[in-house]
């Protein structure tokens, strides 16, 4: 069943193809650029207090959206090339994660799953 997922995995497919980018976006690379682009949105942070990366300016908030949607299209590439659908990867992931950190374990805690 196609989903808007599907739909943009496509678009940015024909996007590279249509450039002839498909032969620079082996996974080594995809990976490569999403770490630069998740680089470029930790700058926007940096220095800040908490409270203060809640009240981003108008410009840097649009500047971080830029770079989340960055982020995402590498990820979605990477995962196009490698052949792995996101959405069940998530669904799984999700559920280990439920395993991990029981709700009656970790409830208000930040403590990582091997230290309770």
């Amino acid at each position: 069943m196609p989903n808007e997922l599907d739909d943009l995995t496509r678009r940015l497919r024909q996007f590279a193809r249509d450039r002839d980018w498909e032969q620079f976006h082996s996974p080594k690379n995809m990976a490569m650029a999403l770490i630069g682009e998740a680089g470029e949105l930790i700058e926007h942070f940096q220095w800040l207090t908490e409270e203060q990366s809640y009240r981003l300016p108008p410009d840097k908030l649009e500047a971080v959206r830029l770079e989340m949607a960055d982020i995402l299209i590498y990820l979605i590439r990477l995962s196009d090339r490698l052949d792995i659908d996101l959405m069940a990867a998530v669904e799984d992931k999700i559920v280990l994660n439920e395993r991990k950190y029981p709700v009656e374990r970790v409830r208000g805690s930040a403590k990582k799953y091997n230290e309770y």
